[in-house]
């Protein structure tokens, strides 16, 4: 899938879900609090794109997310290609081809999916607010780059950064102290795990099962039947796909806000 239909199917999962939870498990979330953990999903559906690194020194290639904070992103997405063919290598079978990149490896499994989830639990439980805005800066930023994508490559890497800088820093001063914050780590678990969901959909699929070997192959793709599976940046995936996970993503956030809204009117009037 292409950025924009990551970041939709993040905000669409993490909303829809805020929904079931406050229906059926009695679980309500301030806005503040949804539209953090919206934007954590989002632009976790994001992260694992960042194994697509491009040329850092002429600020060129790679995902159009690794190009979120210019030169910095695409040396972050550099670094962790290399360390993705790194393990590539280190893990290959006889019957696994060479590779010159690690895209579509490391960052597309399981247990990369579970160490981000918990890492990034474990850095707000030690740090508390001050993990969250580190964390949100760099998730407001993917999520802008992906559900904004012509606006973002308009506007430029600078304006993405104060945007991301912004918003992290509101959500600093209003959220309360001496707190872990579990639910950032679960959304990044949650939108990384999205996005190879979403990936394995297309032609190409992804090791999801490393490390269990597969007839002498550790990284064995694993996706839909080509006759079956999306073409990434295809018309399905721009018209259909992203036209449901927009109607579903709006839909969730209107239940999830209408009842506060009508709430307070009534108490007004």
């Amino acid at each position: 899938m292409m950025g924009p239909s990551h970041a939709l199917s993040g905000a669409a999962v993490w909303l829809t879900g805020s929904l079931a939870l406050e229906h059926f498990a009695d679980y309500e979330q301030s806005t503040l609090a949804l539209a953090v953990g919206t934007a954590v999903c989002a632009g976790g559906a994001l992260f694992p794109d960042l194994d697509l690194s491009g040329k850092v020194t002429r600020n060129q290639g790679g995902a159009t997310v690794a190009r979120t904070f210019g030169v910095f992103s695409l040396f972050v997405a550099e670094v962790i290609e290399k360390v993705s063919l790194g393990v590539y290598y280190a893990t290959k079978l006889s019957r696994d081809p060479k590779r010159n990149n690690g895209h579509r490896t490391l960052t597309h499994t399981i247990p990369f999916t579970v160490l981000v989830g918990w890492g990034t639990t474990a850095l707000c439980t030690a740090y508390g607010k001050w993990a969250v805005v580190g964390i949100l800066f760099f998730m407001i930023g993917l999520a802008l780059r992906g559900l904004f994508d012509r606006w973002a490559e308009r506007a430029g890497w600078v304006i993405v950064t104060l945007t991301s800088a912004a918003g992290a820093w509101y959500t600093f001063a209003n959220l309360p102290g001496d707190r872990g914050y579990p639910m950032i780590g679960l959304a990044m678990g949650v939108g990384c795990f999205v996005h190879i969901i979403g990936d394995m959909v297309t032609k190409a699929g992804v090791p999801i099962l490393w490390p269990i070997p597969i007839k002498r192959r550790m990284w064995t793709p694993i996706g839909l039947p080509n006759s079956i599976a999306l073409r990434a940046g295809g018309k399905t995936e721009i018209v259909v796909v992203r036209s449901v996970l927009t109607v579903v993503s709006v839909l969730a956030a209107i239940g999830l806000v209408a009842p506060s809204v009508l709430e307070r009117f009534t108490t007004d009037v």
